[in-house]
């Protein structure tokens, strides 16, 4: 998954500029440029292959996490399991989903580390089929629902999920009288002209990520025909979530002329929790009918070649236990995967949670990802 901000910001989805992760002392993060992504693994850290000769007896390991920039989690957390197990954590952010996956393949004869997160369904087929991953079944995978179960041979573990969606701004339609969409063919309807800013698939994961609702929903003869329609309904496209959330969403603290913006289904939740003071309710809502949003899952994977194998089980079990998966929601703003986890009380007041997400097969996003958005652009861009 994407960052999402929220005028404090801090952590993926939603409300997220910055997302740093908040580790132990103990703890490293190297920053990784996003780009170019094509740098030679060896310029960037060594190699988890060749990490354990140098360590002596009793000394903490190190155990290598190559990450998006939006993982986070709390210092205690994570303090916690570098005790239990004698290891230090040092974590790699690789920019976005795509360039994380790309610079595990790229560097996969000499591994940039040991275990990597974030990699989701957008992406997934593309990590999987990159011969980059160890197959492993952890025990903890009894308490995930099969839902968010995609890989076959476990060489991806579901860790999170979220869903992009339209979020709008109650304000602005209790004061226009005006009933918010229902479905994704009510976005056309001309009471919604100019009201709906989105972000570019091509630039954007949340953009990526409503294209692939629109096919979902109107299928990939037709999805082109229902753009067609919004662009005419003076549909706006920016790069990014920022400029669409903070510049011209009505509904943040940027307070811009656009009363429905293109978002996280968590997005209203952050509005409180990093409000000051904190409203009695959340001044934003979520449009969650049927396919209206796109459901995100976020994996962990261990990388091929690493001298680590026990503590990247461990740390794979660990991801999936209820101390870190508790710690998800307020860290990242996406929902742990853990059926047994417990949610903030934002979470469960403030939160939208469609019944009918869209999703497509992973694979077939592989295969049909950049047709797809090239033909986007060509109807709605140029």
């Amino acid at each position: 998954m994407k960052k999402i901000l929220i005028s404090l910001t801090g952590a993926m989805l939603l409300a997220l500029s910055a997302c740093t992760p908040t580790v132990s002392a103990t703890s490293t993060v190297t920053t990784e440029p996003t780009v170019p992504i094509t740098q030679s693994a060896s310029t960037a850290t060594t190699s988890p292959t060749t990490q354990g000769s140098a360590e002596t007896a009793g000394e903490p390991q190190t155990l290598t996490i190559l990450t998006h920039d939006s993982f986070s989690a709390s210092e205690g957390v994570i303090a916690a399991f570098e005790k239990e197990n004698n290891v230090k954590l040092s974590f790699i952010k690789g920019g976005d989903t795509g360039a994380t996956v790309n610079r595990a393949i790229i560097s996969k004869n000499a591994p940039l580390a040991d275990v990597i997160y974030g990699v989701d369904n957008t992406f997934f087929s593309r990590a999987e089929t990159g011969d980059i991953l160890e197959s492993y079944q952890s025990p903890q995978l009894v308490n995930i629902p099969d839902s968010l179960k995609l890989s076959k041979d476990n060489l991806l573990t579901p860790v999170d999920y979220g869903d992009v969606c339209i979020n709008y701004d109650k304000a602005y339609f209790k004061e226009k009288n005006l009933t918010p969409p229902q479905s994704l063919l009510d976005l056309t309807k001309p009471e919604y002209k100019g009201l709906l800013v989105i972000e570019n698939p091509a630039t954007s994961s949340p953009g990526l990520a409503f294209m692939l609702a629109t096919i979902s929903e109107f299928g990939v003869d037709t999805y082109l025909d229902f753009w067609k329609s919004l662009k005419n309904n003076d549909l706006l496209v920016v790069n990014d979530w920022e400029a669409a959330y903070y510049t011209h969403f009505s509904g943040s603290s940027g307070k811009g002329p656009r009363p429905m913006v293109l978002s996280y289904g968590t997005s209203p939740a952050v509005e409180v929790v990093y409000a000051d003071p904190k409203p009695a309710d959340a001044p934003t809502a979520s449009l969650v009918g049927p396919n209206m949003c796109f459901r995100q899952i976020e994996f962990v994977g261990i990388l091929k070649g690493t001298n680590k194998r026990e503590l990247a089980e461990k740390f794979i079990d660990f991801m999936l236990d209820t101390p870190f998966q508790n710690d998800i929601p307020l860290q990242m703003f996406v929902f742990p995967a853990n059926k047994n986890a417990t949610l903030p009380e934002e979470f469960v007041k403030f939160n939208q949670i469609p019944e009918k997400p869209a999703s497509i097969d992973p694979q077939d996003i592989a295969k049909y990802r950049e047709e797809w958005t090239s033909d986007w652009e060509k109807v709605v861009i140029r």
